[in-house]
């Protein structure tokens, strides 16, 4: 049976609604992510933490799910480490998208079956929503952090760029624009609901 890990990245968040404090937003959005990571069936789950966010990992977690801690916030580190715990797949998802629909995820773990690594766009803001790899990762994935990473980015130094499939994207809450996308009919991601008074 494949092993599988899904790890939430704490990601810087440099903006928060009006009257919302930044960091009980930020608090909220990643609790919502791993929230939602705690109930997947087909995948563990664990989080990804810079030392400087460790308190807020610690504040979310879940009893028994592993954090990663890792010198900075980018994809690699967190791939090497679900390795060392013999995982035979991971995906890695940025902690600020706390309405992402399970299936979302569930897309992005289905190509390791066939490529080497699958990605998430992260919505009309850039960046991604997350990447999956077979483990060990390739030695020709470049490490990068998920505001700046993109599919194209990638594909750059793989062998072929088939190796590198793209998945449905889904937005992450970067900004006022991503605010008013927030869809209330979607279950889940009851933090930031509270915080957003509804």
């Amino acid at each position: 049976m494949t092993r599988r890990v899904v790890v939430a990245m704490l990601v810087p968040v440099p903006w928060s609604p009006p009257g919302v404090d930044l960091a009980a937003w930020r608090t909220a959005l990643a609790e919502d992510v791993v929230d939602l990571l705690a109930r997947l069936a087909q995948a563990e789950a664990a989080i990804a933490t810079t030392p400087e966010d460790r308190a807020l990992a610690e504040e979310i977690v879940w009893p028994g799910m592993r954090i990663y801690e890792i010198p900075r916030a980018t994809v690699l580190p967190v791939l090497a480490a679900a390795t060392g715990d013999g995982f035979d797949q991971a995906a890695v998802i940025a902690a600020d998208a706390p309405d992402v629909p399970g299936m979302i995820l569930g897309k992005l773990l289905r190509p390791l079956e066939s490529k080497a690594v699958a990605v998430a766009p992260g919505g009309p803001g850039g960046g991604l929503l997350g990447v999956a790899t077979s483990l060990p990762a390739p030695d020709w994935l470049a490490d990068h952090d998920l505001d700046t990473a993109s599919a194209q980015l990638l594909r750059k130094p793989a062998p072929a760029p088939g190796e590198v499939t793209s998945t449905p994207p889904w937005r992450r809450l970067r900004g006022p624009a991503d605010l008013a996308t927030l869809d209330v009919a979607l279950e889940g991601w009851d933090n930031t609901r509270a915080l957003l008074g509804g």
